[in-house]
């Protein structure tokens, strides 16, 4: 192992033992957005060799079931995950993977870029269910790491503006830097003014709405910003139960989609990386050798920075 990412997710795992039905009964590895060099490979795999640089995609189905056959293989029920229970994950130094989920870098991409194809894939996967497209309006709410990628992939799908809100002025500098065209910095408006803002700034209202919070307010500000006809998907994952304006969704024809993680994205995120048509590098603001693995989870709890990375590979701490 080389590069691993931290996310929301390995946190809230590491402070509360559990996501939804996903409960931690047994020691695990945390670690899904990752990258490294092989070392060895299985007698039937002639893709890889050793030392070849590679991309990990944490989601492996562990049978070919209908979902599997239809290309959409992250809904299989039984799919092994990396760091979701009871699923060890890969930050540590040495992991063995499925070589199927296991993607050759050029040598042009970086470790840490080969390990945020994870993050980069949700807002692949998000943008794809949206139907963003050539002209198309907008509006990504939240701009932590999963809100900077979809506007990062919005906008190389042919978006032609982009705006973002979020509580942090300098999250929202980021997404100016990543290529959002409008920003708001949430103070304490309703989710009608909100969207009243938005539509505003933007001098319209958004075709697709891509929520990256899962709080409560800014779903409600979503359904309420989204131009009838428009779709809405919800990325960011709450509280089980949260009240929506759901009545005005459906009255106006606003199509609510949901996102489980991705399929069939790592192909599409390196074609971008190589072809130097994305730049996510700016992403990786903090860098922490494995043995500081305690301080690097404080500090993304603390929600410093944007995306913090662990080398793994005492004898490789670059890029």
């Amino acid at each position: 192992m080389h590069s691993v990412g931290i996310c929301g997710s390995d946190v809230h795992y590491w402070q509360h033992g559990r996501i939804g039905d996903f409960v931690v009964k047994d020691p695990m590895v945390l670690g899904h957005e990752a990258s490294g060099t092989v070392i060895k490979v299985g007698a039937g795999v002639t893709h890889l060799k050793p030392g070849d640089r590679v991309a990990i995609e944490p989601g492996v189905p562990r049978e070919t079931d209908d979902f599997c056959k239809t290309g959409r293989y992250n809904l299989s029920p039984t799919i092994f995950f990396c760091a979701t229970p009871p699923d060890d994950g890969n930050l540590c130094r040495y992991y063995k993977h499925s070589a199927s989920y296991c993607y050759k870098l050029p040598d042009n991409i970086t470790f840490e870029e080969g390990a945020l194809i994870e993050p980069l894939s949700v807002g692949i996967h998000a943008c794809r269910r949206a139907g963003v497209t050539l002209g198309s309006k907008v509006f990504v709410s939240g701009s932590g790491p999963i809100g900077l990628v979809n506007v990062i992939i919005a906008k190389v799908m042919g978006a032609a503006a982009v705006i973002v809100t979020d509580l942090s002025a300098s999250r929202l500098q980021t997404a100016k830097e990543v290529g959002a065209d409008f920003t708001i910095q949430v103070k304490n408006e309703t989710p009608q003014e909100l969207a009243a803002k938005v539509e505003s700034l933007l001098g319209c209202m958004p075709e697709i709405t891509v929520e990256c919070t899962g709080v409560q307010a800014c779903i409600q500000a979503s359904i309420y910003a989204t131009r009838s006809g428009g779709t809405l998907v919800l990325v960011g994952l709450g509280p089980e139960m949260v009240t929506v304006p759901i009545v005005n969704a459906a009255v106006r024809e606003v199509d609510i989609r949901g996102i489980f993680r991705y399929c069939n994205t790592w192909p599409v995120a390196i074609s971008l990386l190589a072809s130097k048509q994305i730049n996510i590098k700016p992403l990786v603001t903090h860098r922490f050798p494995l043995e500081k693995a305690l301080e690097a989870f404080e500090i993304t709890k603390r929600g410093e920075g944007v995306k913090v990375m662990l080398k793994c590979d005492p004898t490789d701490q670059n890029p």
